[in-house]
């Protein structure tokens, strides 16, 4: 991994948004690799030279979709036919959120670090169906505790899912999946559903859903993969795959007899997903999945990640006027941290921006995310904490 790291310079040319900047937003999207672009672009000319809807560009959708298919199922360690192609995360939260079938009274509990579109759909959810839904205290196990412990509080009989997230989009608090999932499967006679939130975690975690035993896993392409936006997906559990109804419809999710009537749904992820979409967009993500590929295991890079957070985290806590959330070093690529001298957030993240340095701010809880990928450079934290130190 050393020789790698002496690579850097020339593999981030793969990366054009990261010549001019000093770029730390992974966490909200990643840039776009030249071989991604290319590929969309290619993709795209390809469909219009052959005609969008013609025989052999239908031959060529097909062909796409199994191969992001694959290359999507290969990293989350399961097999194909368990992920269903969506836009992003949302999408893939809000098919188990309303494939589920809600009776007056089911409880459905989520922590209190989750994204407010999840949040919003729960409401909702509550509005309809006359749900009851309550949020765990999962923020203050972020320096001591055990969040384990703190959803086995929160559990109840009545609990039909739990919604959670691998990695926190505010925190960067990393959750034991596998530990919780087993809890609310064995808890109660009847096995608790647990929907993780995958925006932080896919491509930072190394990944393995089949050990895991998690029953759906909403995760975006766009972000730590540093693909296309408009591209994510689902991984349903084939034990509850039959008993969740299908959220939105399409020809894509419907099986047809020879007279081209619909005879039920189709017996895999596809039963999810829609109609048209941009068929071009995968061969993007999937060369910027294989380009990450290039650069050592996903154990290997997970641990640069990490190493790399901490480096940052040191540095930001030695600063007086800093506070960072976290009381160790992070776990995650995520690093949010506080001013504590009474000036504004915004105008630190703005301050940034006119010194090519992009991070952003946060609201819950009010402060600044730094995001550091295993291709970032330790000069581009120095840069960043330096110009913190200018600010302050």
């Amino acid at each position: 991994m050393d020789q790698k790291i002496s690579q850097l310079s020339s593999y981030r040319e793969n990366f054009p948004a990261l010549a001019n900047k000093n770029y730390l937003n992974y966490g909200g999207q990643g840039p776009l690799p030249k071989i991604s672009l290319e590929a969309i672009y290619d993709s795209y000319q390809k469909v219009q030279n052959l005609g969008p809807f013609s025989q052999t560009v239908g031959e060529w959708v097909i062909n796409e979709t199994a191969l992001i298919r694959k290359a999507i199922a290969t990293e989350l360690g399961v097999f194909p036919d368990t992920i269903t192609l969506t836009e992003d995360v949302t999408v893939g939260c809000n098919i188990p959120l309303w494939g589920l079938d809600w009776q007056a009274g089911d409880h459905l509990l989520l922590s209190d670090c989750e994204h407010p579109g999840v949040i919003a759909t729960i409401k909702e959810i509550k509005r309809r169906f006359n749900i009851e839904f309550s949020t765990c205290p999962i923020m203050e196990t972020l320096n001591e505790g055990n969040p384990v412990k703190v959803i086995e509080e929160n559990l109840r009989p009545n609990t039909k899912l739990l919604v959670i997230s691998h990695i926190f989009w505010n925190t960067g608090q990393v959750l034991p999946l596998a530990e919780i999932v087993k809890l609310c499967h064995n808890l109660f006679p009847s096995p608790i559903k647990v929907l993780a939130d995958a925006a932080q975690s896919l491509g930072v975690l190394p990944l393995n859903l089949a050990e895991i035993e998690v029953d759906f896993y909403a995760f975006t392409g766009h972000k730590w993969w540093c693909g296309p936006e408009g591209v994510g997906g689902l991984y349903v559990s084939p034990k509850v795959r039959e008993n969740l109804s299908p959220t939105f419809i399409g020809l894509r999710s419907i099986s047809r007899d020879k007279m081209g009537q619909q005879i039920g749904w189709k017996p895999d992820g596809r039963r999810y997903e829609v109609s048209t979409s941009a068929y071009p967009l995968y061969p993007g993500l999937r060369q910027a999945i294989s380009l990450h590929n290039q650069w050592g295991s996903a154990i290997q890079r997970y641990e640069r990640i990490k190493n790399l957070s901490a480096y940052l985290w040191e540095n930001l806590s030695r600063i007086p006027q800093i506070k960072c959330l976290r009381t160790a070093p992070p776990e995650a690529g995520l690093v949010s941290f506080q001013l504590i001298n009474g000036k504004s957030h915004q105008e630190l993240v703005k301050f940034l921006e006119k010194r090519e340095i992009m991070v952003r701010t946060l609201l819950e809880p009010d402060c600044v995310r730094a995001c550091v990928h295993y291709f970032s450079l330790e000069v581009e934290i120095d840069k960043l904490v330096a110009e913190i130190k200018a600010f302050v």
